[in-house]
């Protein structure tokens, strides 16, 4: 028995040592579009406090870090899903098709601008035809196509998605759902209530993260959920640690946030290919 018992040892540290030598995360050394708002964008250096030891480095540069990406960034302060289009431009002019992978990390900003909702497809009658067992016959059915209107979220995303798949038809694809929101005031004439509380329209935050989340059935692409799957929420008071300001901005994550943001999109991108 002792015998048998040092065996399966053996085996079992020849298979941890062959596993570490082989595992590598799909995303290591790639090229990465990283398309979004102010989250994303440069220009916003994440806020370094020092009882938090983090340093001030934005989500993509841990990846950059930890997974030797090399981030080409297009996020910019302030915009929402109809600005995608644009960075998506940017990026072919800069790059070509020199890159790997697009994500899109955006939607907080069209809660904040009160972007209505919207619907996913329009309908209208169009004749096709189906057999099916039967002999070809002609129907009028009602064909659904995506809804283009860029004053909607939902169409602002279709034309988003379409606009990258068009564009860009080999490349990896993936969505960040926006983060939950505190009460955060930039000057008096942008002070922006907590998730607690409606948009002039009517519609939470939640709402609006939930339809990002939708876009993946809709458009077939992946979508991380960082809205659950980082942890995130300011409007738990013991967490406001990873946000800018507790008394002013509960909107930006810190360095400290940025970091627990790049930890769950390193694990989550694990599971994803990004080179086809």
């Amino acid at each position: 028995m002792k015998r048998i018992l040092l065996i399966i040892a053996a085996v079992l540290v020849s298979a941890a040592a062959f596993s570490q030598e082989t595992i590598r995360h799909p995303w290591y050394g790639a090229k990465v579009a990283f398309m979004g708002d102010s989250i994303t964008d440069p220009g916003s250096v994440p806020e370094k406090h020092d009882w938090t030891g983090k340093s001030d480095s934005h989500y993509w540069g841990w990846l950059q870090e930890w997974l030797d990406i090399k981030p080409f960034v297009y996020g910019v302060s302030g915009r929402t899903w109809e600005d995608v289009p644009n960075q998506a431009r940017q990026l072919k002019d800069e790059h070509g098709d020199d890159f790997d992978a697009i994500t899109i990390f955006l939607g907080t900003n069209d809660f904040a601008n009160d972007v209505p909702i919207g619907e996913w497809y329009e309908t209208k009658p169009e004749e096709t035809t189906a057999t099916l067992g039967y002999p070809a016959t002609k129907f009028l059915r009602m064909k659904r196509t995506p809804c283009m209107d860029n004053k909607t979220l939902k169409g602002r995303i279709n034309i988003a998605v379409s606009t990258l798949k068009s564009m860009f038809p080999e490349k990896q694809i993936v969505i960040l759902t926006p983060i939950h929101r505190g009460f955060s005031t930039f000057g008096p004439q942008n002070i922006q209530p907590e998730e607690s509380f409606p948009n002039r329209l009517g519609y939470y935050f939640s709402e609006y993260a939930d339809v990002v989340k939708e876009a993946g059935n809709v458009w077939g692409i992946p979508v991380i959920d960082l809205n659950s799957l980082s942890g995130l929420n300011p409007m738990v008071e013991e967490q406001v640690v990873y946000f800018s300001n507790p008394e002013t901005d509960k909107l930006h994550p810190n360095g400290k946030g940025h970091e627990r943001i790049a930890r769950t999109l390193m694990y989550q991108l694990l599971t994803l290919p990004c080179r086809f």
